[in-house]
């Protein structure tokens, strides 16, 4: 299996990495514990190797509105180049509903399901699917909520202190337990 490349950058959160192919990206990375955790977690969810030459234009685009959402300048990532071949048809259609929720906004997984045209039992599923999520940030997880607006479940490096940091960056109201 061919390897794709990825790359690590600073921001003002910490380090993120970006892994691509000739289709999109293949995968985001959130700043971890230690640089070495983020690349393990990259390589491996990305199946990527750190890049020996630098990015091509439409990624270093990608690396700078990242640098700049983490500055403040909020950006919308919606139309983002992603490899969509790397999720299954349901998580690519929640990750699409996701991305539909602007920066300063959050919507509850319930109501993700209802916009799916599925029922409320499929909330669950809608959160196994944004818990799988390959491109947080890219594709905000992080502003689906529960019902309750508790900061639950979080799987991206940090956990429920990233998703919090995340929406506090956006200027989203914040209810903490």
């Amino acid at each position: 299996m061919h390897l794709m490349p990825h790359v690590f950058f600073p921001t003002r959160f910490g380090t993120c990495g970006i892994a691509w192919n000739e289709t999109g990206l293949t995968g985001f990375q959130l700043p971890d514990e230690n640089d070495a955790l983020a690349e393990q977690h990259l390589a491996a969810k990305s199946h990527s190797v750190l890049a020996t030459e630098p990015p091509p234009d439409w990624v270093q685009r990608i690396i700078a509105r990242v640098q700049d959402h983490f500055e403040g300048k909020l950006q919308d990532f919606a139309g983002t180049a992603l490899d969509w071949s790397r999720v299954t048809d349901f998580q690519q259609a929640v990750y699409l509903q996701a991305q539909e929720i602007k920066p300063g906004y959050k919507k509850s997984y319930g109501e993700i399901a209802k916009l799916m045209a599925l029922g409320h039992e499929a909330a669950r599923a809608v959160g196994v699917a944004l818990a799988t999520n390959p491109w947080p940030l890219i594709v905000p997880c992080h502003r689906v909520v529960s019902a309750g607006d508790k900061m639950t479940g979080f799987s991206a490096s940090g956990g429920v202190r990233t998703k919090t940091r995340l929406l506090a960056l956006e200027g989203a109201e914040l209810l903490s337990e």
